[in-house]
């Protein structure tokens, strides 16, 4: 016998279909929850519900486990028969983290979990603590990047379904590997999302980039929270992930008494207790607002960490200038040096970009709670061909920016294929079964592009497999040419990092930068380290006091003399005084 449960406040009539066999069900509830037992359904039955005249039997939208794609009938699945093997399994300290983003269907060239488990030596070997899965939620078609996921509680089953994550995360566990989880709660994806047909999960009395918002404050919405919440805590709880990174937390619009990600917060921190692990949840904001980090004793949501943008913009303008969008925001070595002091750039100033004073100070709070990259799925996935930093800012100054990430007061993190400078493109691809939805966004791509000035006929088309296909990562190659001069580079960055104090000591104002704009060079000091960058087309001289040691360098032959070392056009040096 299995129970049937669904939220459809609004609907009249409710049937389930489960082998074949329809049962009408009892609700709705003060709530709007339906139920129904049926005797003859269990584990691996089939099922869907019939709302009201319409004959069709929809996927329930907290389906854990959809076999047949998005738009067929849900699976019952069995949380329990899983045999965990992790026991006793602690994730390292967020402010010890050395993190990778990583998407498994272009992860390896099988694209799924079981084959992504092959591959975790290779990550602990580089000195990875956390591995951050990009969305694996279920979405429309065999490939794409998963936010545009529509059944946020089953798996993707061209990755292998609800065990291969088990098993996955399981490895990591085994191997010492935390395993955190990209989750999308700020809208569903354009094909398969039936929600709407039950109940209010959107309202249009706010509008984001894909429509109407996610409804957190209006009628009803304290369903629609408890679904994103009990989401969250599924992954967290039935599946042993670590953590979550929260997609684009600006989208939520929530002006209740108690923020989202509050609740989400207090929840999360009670599992935690409850389970006796350690759970991190982390951001993705553009909002530039410490509260989104700040203890919720402090008056803010309490999250642990968010991606830290304008890191990002400062350095990866410095490496490839000329930048238009909101990098017309950054191109200044002051800029670079202000986001290693002091995290915002945008901090409570005007911003030329959005046309108005952005951001508030966060020079009460250590830096591990924001993460730097100069790397990730966006800034390389949102670029018209995909390209990685190497081919475009030339090898020699990604050199430069991993020394930045990984010597940087930030907890670092790296994307797929980054360490060895991988060949292959992240490029941006779908797979929608609508022709008329697929044509949208190839040509909406497209015009995106050409805007820019791209010749439209230079853009990957996102519908066509090729383009899925050509962004899987070579792993043959990592002991190549280049691609293994860049993988001992990282190596030896993240080895630095792990061994040095100084390295590891975020608290505010306890990292100083001097810059030289008009040379283009730049120092970092973290302690008795200095780090010293030279992005300037002429040699420059670094001071190095009386018993300095070099520990890293990306040029040979480099040496501390008469109390400095001389740098070449786009090398770094590390130096322990």
């Amino acid at each position: 016998m299995h129970r049937f449960k669904v939220w459809a406040p609004l609907v009249g009539k409710l049937e389930v279909e489960a082998g074949g066999v329809r049962a009408a069900m009892q609700g709705p509830d003060e709530h709007g929850w339906w139920v129904a037992d049926v005797e003859a359904a269990g584990p691996g039955s089939d099922y869907g519900f019939v709302i009201g005249e319409d004959e069709k039997a929809y996927p329930d939208p907290r389906s854990q486990w959809q076999p047949n794609g998005v738009h067929g009938l849900s699976r019952v699945y069995d949380q329990s028969a899983f045999g965990w093997t992790d026991a006793g399994f602690q994730a390292k300290p967020l402010a010890s983290a050395v993190m990778y983003e990583l998407h498994i269907g272009t992860f390896t060239q099988e694209g799924t979990l079981d084959a992504a488990i092959e591959k975790l030596d290779a990550l602990k070997e580089l000195g990875i603590t956390h591995v951050e899965l990009m969305p694996v939620n279920a979405f429309e078609g065999r490939h794409g990047w998963g936010y545009d996921g529509v059944a946020l509680f089953a798996v993707q089953d061209s990755y292998g379904g609800p065990d291969a994550l088990k098993r996955f995360v399981n490895a990591a566990h085994e191997k010492g590997l935390a395993v955190l989880l990209d989750v999308v709660y700020n809208h569903f994806g354009p094909s398969g999302n039936y929600t709407g047909k039950y109940g209010p999960y959107l309202t249009e009395a706010h509008q984001t980039p894909w429509g109407g918002a996610v409804n957190l404050e209006d009628t009803w919405a304290n369903e629609v929270r408890r679904f994103f919440c009990d989401n969250a805590l599924m992954w967290m709880g039935a599946f042993h992930i670590d953590g979550l990174r929260l997609d684009a937390v600006h989208a939520y619009v929530d002006r209740s008494a108690i923020h989202f990600l509050e609740q989400l917060a207090v929840e999360t921190e009670a599992l935690e207790a409850t389970a006796g692990r350690r759970l991190v949840l982390i951001a993705e904001s553009d909002l530039n607002d410490p509260r989104v980090v700040t203890a919720r004793e402090a008056g803010g949501y309490g999250l642990d960490a968010q991606w830290s943008d304008d890191f990002h913009h400062a350095l990866f303008t410095m490496l490839e200038p000329g930048q238009g969008g909101y990098y017309g925001d950054f191109g200044t070595l002051a800029h670079l040096k202000k986001a290693l002091e002091e995290t915002f750039v945008y901090d409570g100033i005007y911003s030329k970009y959005r046309k108005r004073v952005h951001g508030r100070p966060t020079r009460h709070l250590p830096q591990y709670r924001f993460l730097g990259f100069i790397q990730n799925h966006d800034q390389i996935g949102n670029r018209a061909v995909g390209d990685r930093l190497h081919e475009c800012a030339g090898l020699a100054r990604a050199k430069v920016a991993a020394a930045l990430v990984l010597t940087g007061p930030f907890v670092p993190m790296l994307f797929q294929g980054e360490e060895w400078a991988a060949s292959s493109p992240f490029q941006y691809f779908a797979d929608h079964s609508d022709p008329e939805l697929a044509r949208l966004v190839s040509e909406g791509r497209k015009r995106e592009f050409e805007a820019f000035g791209w010749d439209p006929s230079e853009v990957p088309d996102p519908e066509a497999k090729e383009t899925f296909e050509r962004s899987k990562l070579n792993w043959q190659e990592v002991t190549e040419g280049e691609h293994a001069e860049m993988l001992a580079w990282y190596r030896e960055l993240i080895r630095v990092r792990k061994a040095t104090p100084a390295l590891n000591d975020a608290e505010p104002g306890h990292t100083r930068v001097t810059v030289g704009e008009e040379g283009r060079w730049l120092e970092m000091q973290r302690g008795n380290i200095r780090v010293q960058c030279n992005l300037g087309t002429q040699a420059h001289r670094f001071p190095a006091p009386a018993g300095s040691v070099i520990l890293l360098s990306s040029g040979a032959g480099l040496e501390v003399k008469d109390e400095g070392v001389l740098v070449e056009p786009d090398g770094v040096v590390i130096i322990q005084s």
